[in-house]
């Protein structure tokens, strides 16, 4: 009996990331040396959901053997959602049946991790189906301190970005508020702000109640430019993951505006002038307090997308995408392939579902960490020894304009979930 040909189909899901062509290229490389037909499939699930069938292209060794070294999506990328309904389900899988595909690599976030897991149980044994993690933002839940592909060069290149504002922001005496990418966790925003040295970096994590208030945002902002002019500097960077527009109350998110989402029900970020809003709402906090500065904001996400990717997720993403190629070869599906420690370690999808909320749980930044804690140390904030030593207090209340306790009783609700110091411990 006559065995059907292998076909490997791979396709791109969500926002751009450094390396994806690293992935694509390994993987269509390691593929093709089986023996197997290689075929990109142009701009993820887009076309394949709408039962078009024209939008692929054959791939061979010869023209992906140096895509590793460039930014972007050889295959183009979207955010298509083929689990909106079952009837778009179905013909995403009529589609990939109609080309001949019998195994398929999805590059991609928790969406289209989500949008993997769901083709591969509506396709059943038929088609085989490997996940390979690709954000920025860092926040599939994969095991111990492995990163998803893309965060190591996004935030090498941010640095960069938060290194050159904020020698601006001395020169110029101003203080600079940067909104980083990180739709859900402050990874990116966190790895930016602490790498850099920024003045403070605000995250979603770090603030308790379920729902985050702009004015405790504003409030925390504000008691940073007093600390630091208070100490003699009217200057400074803040680092401000785009997430916590994600958490706000309904009531603050209705002062940002009209706010339009994506087709997977996510916010779309960059419709939405958070920076300048919030620049406005501190400007209007501190002139209350009396207190002159000056604020400019500044989006940082698209030029860390599709930048070339450093060494490290050259190296890393060519792992994956061999992996990902040589796991469907050996017979694997339903997996999202992960190295640990430089071992390759398939995760089964149902393992990476939150049992709630059923689709791919996140990884969030663990504020209780000594990475954080540390991170936190190093930044000029409210804490709660400024309130206890009575020379610091007195020292903020005057730049503030404010008696001591006048200030203590505005601000002391900013220090009321301040994570402990570290406890450095002896062997």
């Amino acid at each position: 009996m006559e065995t059907k040909p292998n076909t490997v189909g791979i396709l791109v899901g969500g926002g751009p990331a450094p390396g994806i062509n690293s992935v694509i290229g390994a993987a269509t490389i390691r593929a093709c040396l089986s023996g197997w037909k290689v075929l990109g499939l142009r701009d993820g699930f887009r076309w394949l959901m709408e039962g078009d069938t024209q939008a692929v292209r054959a791939l061979a060794i010869e023209e992906v053997s140096r895509i590793h070294f460039r930014g972007g999506s050889f295959l183009g990328t979207s955010r298509a959602n083929p689990t909106k309904s079952p009837e778009l389900l179905q013909k995403t899988v009529a589609s990939l049946r109609t080309l001949g595909i019998n195994k398929l690599i999805t590059i991609g976030g928790d969406d289209t991790l989500y949008s993997a897991h769901c083709v591969a149980e509506a396709a059943g044994d038929e088609i085989a189906v490997v996940h390979v993690p690709k954000t920025i933002d860092n926040d599939l839940d994969l095991p111990l301190m492995t990163s998803t592909f893309g965060f190591q060069t996004a935030r090498h290149v941010g640095v960069e970005i938060v290194k050159n504002l904020m020698t601006d922001a001395q020169t110029t005496s101003r203080w600079y508020f940067i909104i980083a990418m990180g739709r859900k966790a402050g990874h990116l925003a966190l790895g930016m702000g602490k790498a850099a040295g920024a003045t403070i970096t605000l995250i979603p994590e770090e603030f308790s109640e379920p729902q985050i208030k702009l004015a405790e945002v504003v409030d925390t902002l504000a008691c940073a430019i007093v600390k630091r002019k208070a100490h003699g500097r009217a200057d400074g960077v803040a680092v401000i993951a785009e997430g916590i527009m994600e958490r706000m109350a309904p009531e603050d998110l209705r002062q940002l505006g009209e706010i339009e989402r994506d087709p997977h029900g996510n916010i779309r970020f960059a419709e939405v002038e958070f920076g300048r809003i919030l620049k406005a709402r501190v400007e209007e906090r501190m002139a209350q307090l009396k207190v002159k500065t000056t604020i400019v904001s500044k989006d940082v996400g698209y030029e860390l997308r599709c930048a070339d990717p450093i060494p490290f997720d050259m190296d890393y993403t060519r792992d994956l995408g061999y992996c990902a190629a040589q796991y469907l070869y050996d017979g694997g599906t339903r997996s999202l392939i992960c190295t640990i420690e430089g071992s390759f370690s398939p995760i089964p999808f149902v393992q990476l579902m939150d049992p709630t909320t059923g689709k791919s749980r996140i990884r969030l930044v663990n504020i209780m960490s000594d990475r954080y804690r540390i991170g936190r140390r190093y930044m000029l904030r409210l804490r709660r020894e400024d309130l206890t030593d009575p020379v610091e207090l007195t020292r903020l209340a005057k730049t503030a304009g404010l008696g001591a306790e006048e200030f203590r009783a505005q601000f002391e609700y900013l220090v009321r979930h301040e994570p402990p110091n570290i406890a450095l411990r002896g062997h």
